[in-house]
């Protein structure tokens, strides 16, 4: 009987967890599935837990639940800290697991482009923490106003986010309807004709690698719905009250939302000559590191380079799923004696891209046509609770959301603060087991 290759697998996003799942029935392999959270996060829709649309639960999949009945997929919950291909071995917070394929599948954070001091005070949106941390701050901003200042009303009044790509737009559509339908309802007392909504993007338009359709209809949607959109323009500064755009602009705020890009999440050990534009790794076409035989990279972090796609794919969901379903079919050809030559490479046809905006209104580019309007935003809302990992799940969501079209209401507006002291104590707790704890297979 031949013994079971080792598989470690980092991160379990969309392209970690499918490979894991692809996976999990092949003898052939043991599989690890190393996270620094215990479950799998659905971003998106992250912008809907930031206001208060959905609950948190209702996008976060515990990754244990995920693999219950697998026989051969371990989970572990701890920080990636060095990568030793000399050894083949990972080193995390929790000990060293070695390998016989590595794939990194660690995805992307926010992209503050050096900016020291916007990365302290803005608040990005790359996870199921900083979404609630968001909602958290936008619900604590209105229960402070009936003690704030003039001057400090503008700045509470006053939300700016960065970044006109699908999460900007559908950020801004959605606080755009909360401000119209349900904070005069919740606030009274409250003047909410004086809440300001802005859209900042660097570039001449929204949704940049959408159709020209699709940058028109956004725009057109979003300033009917009162938002104020900035092209063309650039955040240089900001000091937690005051924003300052490269052409001298100001905007008083205490609330600015980050969306403007992503950097890849680069685990140490990797070779900084191999990495491309964005931090990604650059990749063959069967996904496999350049210079290595037996690390893997997948989904946002990777770089392939093709002939339809000269600068790497799109950063998106269907990508990194295509390529943990090709590589997880490669794995377990090679696994049973196919040489690397007749293994598949990897090849992407885009489905097309859609975002939405609000109630009916979103944009579907599909490779042949484009829509706006009812009929697209339909097509978004279908195709994302399919996505929807879970039944039960779907159900919730599908729940909130026809509550929200009858009513145009949410009722999970809940300001609940996770403590800093329990996150801490955790990391410490991960730094108090032995190093060599989850070391072999055996002990795991």
């Amino acid at each position: 009987m031949l013994e079971k290759k080792k598989i470690v697998i980092l991160g379990a996003g969309f392209a970690g967890l499918r490979l894991a799942r692809e996976l999990k029935k092949n003898p052939n392999f043991s599989i690890t599935l190393i996270d620094r959270y215990n479950f799998h996060q659905f971003q998106p829709l992250f912008y809907q837990v930031a206001t208060a649309r959905i609950e948190p639960s209702n996008i976060s999949f515990p990754l244990r639940k995920i693999f219950q009945k697998s026989k051969n997929v371990r989970v572990r919950m701890a920080e990636v800290t060095q990568i030793n291909q000399a050894k083949n071995e990972v080193e995390t917070t929790i000990g060293d697991f070695s390998y016989d394929y590595l794939v990194i599948a660690t995805g992307c954070t926010t992209n503050f482009f050096g900016n020291k001091q916007i990365e302290e005070l803005s608040f990005p949106m790359k996870s199921t923490y900083e979404a609630i941390t968001l909602q958290n701050r936008l619900l604590t901003n209105f229960e402070s106003a009936f003690s704030a200042t003039p001057e400090e009303m503008e700045e509470i009044l006053n939300i700016v986010i960065v970044g006109g790509g699908p999460t900007g737009v559908e950020l801004s559509g959605a606080i755009a309807e909360m401000k119209t339908n349900i904070l005069p309802k919740d606030y009274p007392d409250m003047d909410f004709s004086q809440l300001n909504i802005y859209l900042i993007e660097g570039s001449p338009n929204l949704l940049g690698p959408m159709s020209e359709a699709s940058h028109r209809k956004s725009r057109e949607y979003l300033e009917n719905m009162g938002v104020q959109v900035w092209t063309d323009s650039r955040v240089t500064e900001y000091d937690g009250k005051t924003i300052v755009l490269a052409d001298g602009r100001t905007i008083k705020t205490r609330n600015l939302i980050w969306a403007a890009g992503v950097t890849g999440n680069v685990p140490n050990g990797i070779d900084k000559e191999i990495l491309e534009r964005g931090n990604r790794i650059k990749v063959d076409r069967l996904n496999r590191v350049q210079g290595s035989e037996n690390i893997f990279a997948l989904g946002d972090i990777a770089y392939m380079e093709t002939e339809k796609y000269p600068h790497s794919h799109p950063q998106v969901a269907n990508v990194a799923i295509n390529q943990a379903v090709n590589l997880g079919k490669n794995l377990s050809a090679h696994s049973v004696g196919e040489t690397i030559e007749n293994l598949t490479p990897f090849e992407y046809e885009d489905p097309g891209s859609m975002a939405t905006v609000g109630k009916r209104r979103a944009v579907v580019d599909l490779p042949k046509i484009s829509y706006q309007g009812y009929f697209a935003w339909f097509t978004w809302m279908f195709l994302h609770l399919m996505l929807i990992l879970s039944v039960r799940n779907k159900l919730f969501i599908f729940l909130n959301w026809a509550q929200a079209y009858m009513t145009n209401d949410t009722t999970l507006r809940i300001i609940i603060r996770p403590t800093k002291k329990d996150y801490k104590l955790n990391i410490k707790q991960y730094r108090r087991f032995p190093k060599n704890r989850y070391k072999t297979e055996e002990e795991a």
